[in-house]
C-alpha cells in the first residue's frame, strides 16, 4: 500500500464522530506519523480499535490503559498533539 493510500485509511479510522477525537487523532498523523517507528504506528492502529468513550477519558487523562503499549500510544499521541 503506497503511503498516501495508507495515510487516507488511517485518517478515515480516525474519524470517531466526536471533533476533539477527530482532531487529536489526525494531528498526531499530520505532525508525527510520518517519523514514527514501526512499533509507535502498530501501537496508534492497535489505539484506533479502541472505544470512543475509553479514548476519550485516557486523552484526558481521567484514566490510562492497562495495557502499557496502548499507554505509551496515548502520551505519544499527547506529546504531538498537544490541545
Amino acid at each position: 500500500m503506497s503511503d498516501d493510500a495508507e495515510l487516507r485509511r488511517l485518517r478515515w479510522r480516525c474519524r470517531r464522530g466526536m471533533r476533539e477525537l477527530d482532531q487529536l487523532l489526525e494531528r498526531f498523523l499530520d505532525k508525527a506519523w510520518t517519523e514514527a517507528e514501526p512499533s509507535e504506528r502498530a501501537r496508534f492502529e492497535r489505539l484506533l480499535d479502541c472505544e470512543d468513550d475509553q479514548l476519550w477519558r485516557w486523552f484526558l487523562q481521567h484514566a490510562r490503559p492497562d495495557d502499557p503499549d496502548l499507554d505509551a500510544a496515548v502520551r505519544h499521541v499527547l506529546a504531538a498533539a498537544p490541545v
